[in-house]
């Protein structure tokens, strides 16, 4: 194996793991923007055919534009307040119930103690 190869390997995986992140994202972004689920699912498959749509490129520099204009795009259009499960951190939940301070014994056994 050449050292071209291997390059062209690497840039190739690279890419490759570009093009999956953005997918992931944008994905979670569309179920930011529907309403119901029914409208998720639509909104997923044409996202979907716009990412299918592009598989057959070969060309990496092409690959390179293609990745570098829709990681814009979805930047451009992503939720300018995205959902956020309550118990994530930056949820309406989070740290709701801290853990306690240190030196206080918390006994979880509820009045079955050693009657020694």
């Amino acid at each position: 194996m050449s050292v071209s190869t291997a390059a062209y390997f690497a840039r190739r995986a690279a890419q490759k793991e570009r093009v999956q992140i953005l997918y992931r994202r944008a994905l979670r972004d569309t179920l930011n923007w529907a309403v119901h689920r029914h409208l998720f699912y639509q909104d997923a498959s044409n996202l979907r055919e716009k990412f299918d749509a592009n598989n057959h490129v070969e060309d990496l520099d092409a690959i390179d534009r293609m990745i570098a204009e829709g990681e814009a795009r979805y930047n451009k259009w992503r939720h300018p307040d995205p959902y956020i499960v309550p118990w994530a951190p930056g949820g309406s939940k989070f740290t709701r119930n801290p853990t306690p301070p240190a030196g206080i014994e918390i006994l979880y056994d509820y009045g079955r103690e050693d009657n020694d």
